[in-house]
């Protein structure tokens, strides 16, 4: 089942590419940018990776499920992930590994499903 989209897709590219070209340059990128990149992205996620096992937090812009497996509707979820918007926008586009994340604490990860190595990077 395809998940309905909030963001139109070529504004979400365009912040997502206009996220990755200022943050190269060491340019913080302005909050709607960032947050229209991050909902994107999380939405992608959610297409390609569909499912309700797992959590995904990137506070203050967004959060989804995804992955298959049980589904959780009471309290908090047994599988989370959670991380700040320049560190997910760093996974999804490959700039930084899900390996490098974990090892440098860049990303809080609770439950057994809650790797999602093998959905990252979405866009490179």
């Amino acid at each position: 089942m395809a998940i309905k989209r909030k963001i139109d897709p070529v504004a979400g590219a365009s912040a997502l590419r206009q996220w990755s070209d200022e943050a190269a340059t060491g340019t913080v990128p302005a909050r709607q940018v960032r947050a229209t990149a991050v909902r994107f992205a999380l939405e992608e996620l959610a297409e390609r990776a569909e499912g309700n096992s797992v959590e995904v937090r990137v506070p203050p812009f967004g959060v989804t499920q995804c992955i298959a497996g049980p589904r959780h509707t009471r309290g908090t979820p047994p599988n989370v992930v959670e991380m700040p918007d320049d560190i997910f926008l760093s996974l999804v586009t490959g700039k930084i590994s899900w390996d490098q994340a974990i090892t440098d604490g860049a990303l809080q990860a609770s439950g057994l499903r809650a790797d999602l190595s093998a959905h990252l990077p979405l866009f490179e």
